[in-house]
């Protein structure tokens, strides 16, 4: 009796200290009812409502925890969730939100549109009450899914801008005209589609322009009558990126693009059209039209009230929008000003583990100001307006704790991106110091897939300490956008670690499909045990910065060239040493970096074309006289199978010449079970699609 009293207390005293047995609960269901007290058996239906259950529980009774379980099923969300510094916990008594175990639990922010009839066997429509009646327009529709395409011309790919012409209305006292009208001309078959425009095409017709690394979004004002072009308005262009002949468009949301299956048009009246694709009817084919542009927003007030100790756990926020501003929207790299759909300021110990983000027409989550100490884990974000995960602001702010800092970004999939925003990044890192981002899998975006840092140059960075690892990063640029990177840096960095990430198949427009990228100002940065294959313009480049270390890391088979440097500067630039180079085509060097100031030496290089490699303009020997790599080799490195991307070597005698030290590059990505794994790979569908984008404009660079 005893012996069975003394287990019974040490359970009892287990749960006590796991807070399982003391925690409040809360219960949500999609047949509930926000009159209801919230009990399992009378959930209550929707978040807000949980949230105000919640505050009145924690007035109560503060040291215990809550937890808001959400049942089985699907939730409308008709407005989003909003938490400010009443609702934080604290570290023994968090506020947990999660779907019940074994759920699956999905919030969704669109509303399903019925009543699609057959106009005829290659179009369907449906009357929608709340465009016609409340301005309920929308941007976004996803079909049984997925992303469906907003009618466009042309159907793929773009037509060019021949020249570009501006009229500036207003100087103002920038570096851009602060008013502009920009006159754009283009072939005249292109044109052919805006000539019958009428005045509401002139109000919702996008025509998007795709300039080097920015996106331009505008409304036409009005057709040239001497030539082909037509005119849009806003900023004027930025003198560094403008809209010129490199340039291309395509222009979205008329009645006349309609002509493609997959493809919808919004009219003002109301109805709605669609393309079925083959084997889509009415009865199996499921819409959802965007009613919100977020899920969550956590506002603290200052660095001192701060929303604490909340935690999400397994649900999944689907169908977001974004509406197009009047204006349009001006071009901006990495599409910064764009939010996300859940967006945090002044928040501490906020956690999202297992969640998935979906159909969203702007950011996934976004660690604006002043928050630390949060972690998104294991998290599944996909078909993104723009990009997945936004840390800190592009504003500096000169009180240290309100800088981001200390947030963690780990075993994530973040894919098929940029729907909206094609410039916008996987991770973001702003102004923000000490941030770890680890073991994610990012992929099938149009721009960069990780970037760190917001100072062009050497001014002050507040950007220090944060560590990029065992990240995969691949299929990216997609030969749309330019001057993009698997891992892109600027500014003052110091204390930042690129380690034993996994990156390849970077293909831009133009310039600039890099691996590593150290762009403007980048300096105390290592870079080390990195694998880089299967770039466009090199696997490593520097466009400026200094006392970077560059080492022990394998470039292989890029495909203009291995190694790019831009600025030359009298201080040193790099440190490049222990690092294996294998390539079969391009050149081994490009632009200035036999120019510039830098320390290269004890590394590996092979050409499997010839053993004269040529470094710029000199021999391997000519080379070594002008005293770069002294100690290096011109070596085969004995990789297992190079040609099916082995690169583990199979005899260590180069290696060890070069004092280069073995790394296990498969363990970058996810972890975990092999379903998630799985849930991370690129299909081998997206591979060929992508793999015939590199072939076909190869092949008309060879032309």
């Amino acid at each position: 009796m005893k012996f069975q009293l003394s287990a019974i207390l040490i359970i009892i005293l287990f749960f006590l200290k796991s807070g399982s047995l003391l925690s409040q609960q809360i219960y949500l269901s999609p047949e509930g009812n926000d009159s209801n007290p919230g009990t399992m058996y009378q959930p209550l239906a929707t978040m807000p409502a949980a949230r105000d259950r919640a505050r009145i529980l924690r007035s109560e009774n503060s040291q215990q925890p809550v937890e808001i379980i959400a049942l089985e099923g699907e939730y409308l969300m008709l407005k989003p969730l909003e938490l400010d510094h009443s609702d934080a916990g604290t570290a023994v008594s968090p506020t947990i939100f999660r779907a019940a175990d074994g759920a699956k639990v999905i919030f969704r922010g669109g509303v399903e549109i019925n009543g699609f009839e057959k106009v005829n066997d290659n179009l369907w429509k449906a009357f929608v009450p709340q465009v016609a009646y409340y301005d309920s327009y929308f941007e976004q529709l996803y079909v049984n899914g997925r992303r469906a395409t907003r009618a466009r011309s042309p159907n793929d790919g773009f037509y060019p801008v021949r020249k570009a012409e501006e009229t500036i209305a207003e100087k103002g006292t920038g570096r851009m005209p602060q008013v502009a009208v920009q006159k754009i001309i283009v072939d005249s078959t292109d044109i052919k589609d805006i000539t019958g425009f009428t005045d509401q095409d002139h109000e919702d017709a996008l025509v998007i322009f795709y300039h080097n690394w920015d996106n331009t979004r505008k409304r036409i004002l009005s057709l040239s009558k001497s030539e082909p072009a037509f005119f849009i308005a806003g900023e004027g262009m930025k003198p560094w990126n403008p809209i010129n002949s490199k340039s291309r468009w395509f222009i979205e949301n008329f009645q006349g693009a309609l002509d493609a299956p997959g493809e919808w048009f919004l009219d003002r009246t109301g109805y709605l059209y669609y393309i079925p694709l083959p084997g889509e009817t009415i009865e199996n084919t499921i819409f959802h039209a965007p009613i919100l542009k977020e899920f969550i927003k956590i506002s603290g007030v200052s660095p001192g009230q701060t929303v604490s100790n909340i935690r999400f756990e397994n649900l999944t926020f689907t169908v977001a929008g974004y509406r197009t501003p009047s204006t349009g929207n001006e071009p901006a790299q990495a599409a910064a000003p764009v939010g996300a759909v859940i967006t945090l300021d002044y928040a501490s110990d906020i956690s999202f583990t297992g969640c998935e983000i979906a159909h969203t027409g702007t950011y996934g989550l976004w660690f604006r100001r002043g928050c630390s100490n949060c972690t998104v884990s294991k998290c599944y974000l996909h078909d993104l307006g723009a990009g997945g995960i936004k840390i800190g602001e592009t504003t500096l702010r000169s009180a240290v704790n309100e800088i981001t800092n200390n947030i963690i970004a780990d075993n994530n999939i973040i894919t098929d991106g940029g729907h909206i925003f094609p410039c916008a990044v996987g991770i973001i890192i702003f102004h923000a110091s000490d941030n770890r981002l680890i073991h994610n899998e990012i992929s099938n975006l149009r721009y960069s897939g990780i970037s760190a840092g917001w100072i062009w140059g050497y001014a002050h960075s507040p950007s220090k300490g944060n560590i990029i690892r065992f990240n995969h990063i691949h299929h990216l640029g997609w030969g749309e956008l330019c001057d993009m990177g698997g891992v892109y840096t600027l500014g003052a960095s110091e204390g930042t670690i690129v380690s034993d990430n996994l990156i390849h198949d970077v293909y831009s427009y133009d310039y600039g499909g890099w691996g590593l990228y150290t762009d403007e100002g980048s300096y105390g940065i290592v870079m080390e045990n990195n694998l880089v294959y299967n770039c466009k313009n090199s696997g490593f480049h520097q466009h400026y910065g200094k006392e970077n270390i560059i080492r022990n890391n394998i470039f292989a088979f890029n495909i203009r060239a291995q190694l790019q440097a831009t600025r030359v500067e009298e201080h040193r630039s790099i440190s490049f040493t222990n690092n294996i180079i294998y390539f079969d085509k391009g050149n081994l060097l490009t632009s200035n970096w036999h120019k510039f100031n830098l320390l290269s030496d004890y590394n590996c290089y092979w050409d499997t074309r010839t053993k004269e490699v040529r470094f710029a303009d000199k021999s391997f020997i000519e080379w070594q006289k002008s005293g770069k790599d002294t100690h290096s080799v011109i070596a085969d490195p004995m990789f297992t199978d190079p040609g099916n991307f082995n690169f583990n070597l199979k005899n260590l005698k180069v290696a060890k010449k070069i004092n280069f030290k073995p790394f296990d590059y498969t363990q970058a990505g996810v972890y975990g079970s092999d379903e998630w794994k799985k849930l991370g790979a690129t299909g081998r569908d997206i591979e060929v699609e992508f793999e015939t984008v590199v072939d076909r404009n190869e092949s008309r660079t060879k032309k």
